[in-house]
């Protein structure tokens, strides 16, 4: 018993630096954001939601803590709309940019934990939980982006039609985010949690 905790704490140690090494390697470099004209597809919720689904719902919380993190540094200088962002208020920024990333992790991993339990097929639970990821981190930034930044004169400046220019956006975004983060989350997921048990079910 006192050995399985062991290598239980081992594993979650391991698993979580992993994790967090390809979310700082993913903020920094073009894997994960994928800048087009108008769009910036973000990848990085993936390896949270991988983490969130694998170890619950507190690490899922605390990936998403780094992710967050990332994401407030890109408004220096690596985001130009992180960087008017910054400008307009940093205090709102850095809330906008961590809160939703961490409410992201912890509500992927509740989904999962939820879906599991009754869960026959055991493949519904990994994709919706993994689709999930991509939809909660649009849903929850935009929805902070119009609560802290709404009323300042940048956002309305977009003109009277700001608010169906920024649902667009984020409809196309959280598409393609979704698509990929089902696909590639659903994949990874399911093979790591077969492995993880299969480890634990030899020993």
């Amino acid at each position: 018993m006192e050995t399985n905790k062991r290598r239980a704490r081992t594993l979650w140690m391991v698993q979580t630096a992993i994790l967090t090494a390809i979310i700082i390697l993913m903020a920094f470099t073009p894997i994960g954001y994928i800048k087009t004209a108008g769009l910036e597809i973000t990848l990085i919720m993936i390896p949270v939601a991988v983490g969130a689904i694998l170890m619950g719902p507190g690490t899922g919380a605390l990936l998403g803590t780094i992710f967050g993190i990332t994401s407030f540094i890109q408004c220096f200088g690596f985001s130009a709309f992180g960087a008017v962002l910054l400008e307009l208020n940093p205090i709102y920024t850095f809330i906008l940019t961590i809160v939703p990333r961490v409410l992201m992790g912890w509500l992927v991993g509740l989904i999962f934990r939820t879906l599991h339990r009754i869960d026959k097929t055991n493949f519904i639970s990994f994709a919706v939980a993994s689709l999930s990821g991509a939809v909660l981190n649009t849903v929850l930034f935009i929805g902070g982006l119009f609560l802290l930044f709404g009323n300042t004169e940048y956002i309305r400046g977009w003109g009277p039609t700001w608010p169906a220019i920024f649902a667009i956006i984020a409809g196309i975004n959280a598409l393609l985010e979704a698509a990929i983060s089902l696909v590639a989350g659903t994949a990874v997921t399911k093979a790591l949690y077969r492995i993880r048990r299969d480890s634990f079910s030899t020993h």
